[in-house]
C-alpha cells in the first residue's frame, strides 16, 4: 500500500513539474494595439521610424526615439502594423483588446509610403533592404495585385542580389573602403526571406540561387563546433578565402577569444529554419537545431537571455537583450512547425523565454512595450526599447515587432488562445531563479530518481 501511494504521489509530482510553460497575458495585452495607434499617430512629417528608446538613466526613459527612413530597422513598425491587423483577424474586435481602436492595414499602407523611395535610393540600407520588405510582403498577403507592394518586393531584392559575389557565395553585408574585404554578417541570413518573396513573384531562379548559396557559405563559414556563431566573417572577394573571423556588436574580439552575440545567434537559428522550410534542405534544419541547441543551452539559471552568453556576470548588472528573446523564440516557434518530431521541446522553449522576456521587460509606462534591449553595447546603447522586439519577433521596431508575431504564431499553431487583458491587468510576475524550464525539468529528474529509491526501499 505504502509503495502504491508513493507512486500516485509521483505521478502527480512528475506531472506538476513538467508541465508546460504558461503563455503569458501581457502578449494579448490591450496596451499592445493601444501604444502601437499612440506612436502611429504621432509618426514626424515627414515620415521618420521608431528605431529604440531613450534609456533606463534619462528623465524620460522609454521615449521613442525616430530616425530617416534609411534606417535598417525602418520597415519593422510598419509590418508591426500589419501583425496587428493578423492579430484582429485571428482574435476578433472587442473593447476590452482594443484592437479595434485602428485600422490597421491603412496605418501600415500609409506608414510605408515612407519606405518606397527607398527602392531606388538608399545608402544605408545596404544588405538590410529584406528587413525594409517586410511591410510590403505583409500587404501582398492581404492584396496579391497590390502593384505598388510588389515592385517593392522585387526592387528590393535586385538590390540584394546586386550584392552578390560568385566567388565568395555570399550577399555583401557592409560596405568597405577596401574593395576586395567581403563583409558578411549573420544578421543576412533573414534579408534572404525578400529572394524568396521576389522569386514567388516573377519566377526567377537566380534568386533561389543566390538564397541557397548564401546559406551553404555560411553554414560552413559562420558556425563554430559547438553550433555557435560568429557574428562577422570577412572574405577576399577575388579568391573568397576566409580572411577574419570576428564579433562587431558582441563583448570579445581578439585573435584569441570571440564571443557569441545572442541576438546573431537567433538571427542564424530563425534564417536556417526559415531557409528549411523553403527548401527541405537537411543540412539547414540541422544547422537551425545546432543554433537553437547552443541558444537554448547558454540561456543563465535566472532565464534572462544576455546581450552575449560570454559576457561576465560582474561587476552587475550583465545587460539583457530583449530583442534577441524574441527573435529566439519567433524562431523556435518556426523550428517547431517545420521539425514535428522536435515540436513540443522547441514551443515550450519559446515559450518559456517569452514568460521570462515579459517578466523582465513587459513596461506599462514605456512607449515601446518591452525595455532591456541591448542595441549596441560596444557603443554604450543598452538598457532601451528597440522597434524589432515588438509581440511578433522584433523590439518595437525590432524586439516589439517580434513579440507581437510570436503570440500570433502561439495562436496560428493552437498553442495559445486569444485573450481579453485590459491594461490594468498586465503587470508579470517577476521572475524566479527556478523559471528556467531546463532548472525544472533538471531538478524533477532528480526527485524522481529519489522518491524511486525510497519507494523500492520500503516496498
Amino acid at each position: 500500500m505504502t509503495f502504491f501511494i508513493l507512486q500516485l504521489f509521483l505521478l502527480l509530482f512528475w506531472n506538476r513539474t513538467n508541465a508546460s510553460p504558461t503563455v503569458p497575458d501581457q502578449l494579448f495585452s490591450s496596451l499592445i494595439p493601444q501604444k502601437i495607434a499612440n506612436t502611429s499617430n504621432s509618426l514626424p512629417s515627414p515620415i521618420q521610424y521608431p528605431q529604440y528608446t531613450t534609456t533606463w538613466n534619462v528623465s524620460n526613459p522609454g521615449t521613442w526615439l525616430d530616425f530617416i527612413p534609411d534606417t535598417w530597422t525602418s520597415g519593422f513598425f510598419p509590418a508591426s502594423l500589419y501583425a496587428l491587423n493578423t492579430r484582429q483577424n485571428l482574435c476578433g474586435v472587442t473593447d476590452a483588446n482594443a484592437l479595434g481602436v485602428a485600422d490597421w492595414v491603412e496605418l501600415g499602407r500609409s506608414a510605408s509610403t515612407g519606405l518606397i523611395p527607398l527602392e531606388t535610393n538608399n545608402t544605408n540600407l545596404q544588405h538590410d533592404v529584406g528587413f525594409v520588405s517586410f511591410p510590403f510582403a505583409e500587404e501582398l498577403l492581404i492584396n496579391p495585385q497590390n502593384e505598388t507592394a510588389i515592385q517593392a518586393v522585387n526592387a528590393f531584392a535586385t538590390d540584394l542580389a546586386a550584392r552578390y559575389n560568385p566567388t565568395v557565395g555570399c550577399t555583401r553585408s557592409w560596405d568597405t573602403e577596401d574593395p576586395t574585404d567581403f563583409t558578411v554578417i549573420i544578421d543576412n541570413m533573414m534579408n534572404l526571406e525578400v529572394l524568396w518573396a521576389s522569386y514567388t513573384l516573377t519566377g526567377n531562379s537566380t534568386l533561389i540561387d543566390i538564397a541557397n548559396s548564401h546559406a551553404n557559405t555560411t553554414m560552413i563559414n559562420h558556425f563554430r563546433d559547438d553550433g555557435s556563431t560568429w557574428h562577422v566573417v570577412e572574405y577576399n572577394s577575388t579568391t573568397g578565402n576566409v580572411i577574419r573571423k570576428r564579433t562587431s556588436q558582441g563583448y570579445a574580439d581578439s585573435r584569441h577569444y570571440n564571443s557569441t552575440w545572442s541576438r546573431g545567434q537567433a538571427w542564424a537559428l530563425y534564417g536556417f529554419a526559415n531557409m528549411y522550410n523553403h527548401t527541405k534542405n537537411a543540412d539547414f534544419l540541422l544547422t537551425a537545431q545546432r543554433a537553437a541547441n547552443y541558444f537554448l543551452e547558454h540561456i543563465p539559471s535566472d532565464g534572462i537571455v544576455p546581450w552575449d552568453f560570454d559576457a561576465p556576470l560582474s561587476p552587475s548588472p550583465r545587460p539583457a537583450d530583449s530583442s534577441a528573446a524574441t527573435i529566439a523564440a519567433n524562431g523556435l516557434l518556426l523550428l517547431a512547425q517545420v521539425d514535428p518530431a522536435n515540436a513540443t521541446n522547441w514551443s515550450n522553449a519559446a515559450i518559456q523565454i517569452l514568460q521570462n522576456v515579459t517578466s523582465l521587460a513587459w513596461d506599462s509606462s514605456w512607449q515601446s512595450l518591452l525595455s532591456n534591449g541591448t542595441v549596441n553595447w560596444p557603443e554604450n546603447n543598452f538598457l532601451t526599447g528597440i522597434v524589432y522586439v515588438q509581440l511578433s519577433g522584433l523590439i518595437f521596431s525590432k524586439g516589439d515587432y517580434y513579440y507581437i508575431t510570436a503570440a500570433n504564431m502561439l495562436v496560428q499553431m493552437g498553442l495559445a488562445e486569444c485573450k481579453e487583458v485590459a491594461a490594468s491587468n498586465s503587470t508579470p510576475t517577476a521572475v524566479s531563479n527556478g523559471s528556467s524550464l531546463a532548472r525544472q525539468t533538471c531538478w524533477g529528474i532528480k526527485t524522481y530518481i529519489f522518491i524511486v529509491i525510497l519507494a523500492a526501499s520500503l516496498y
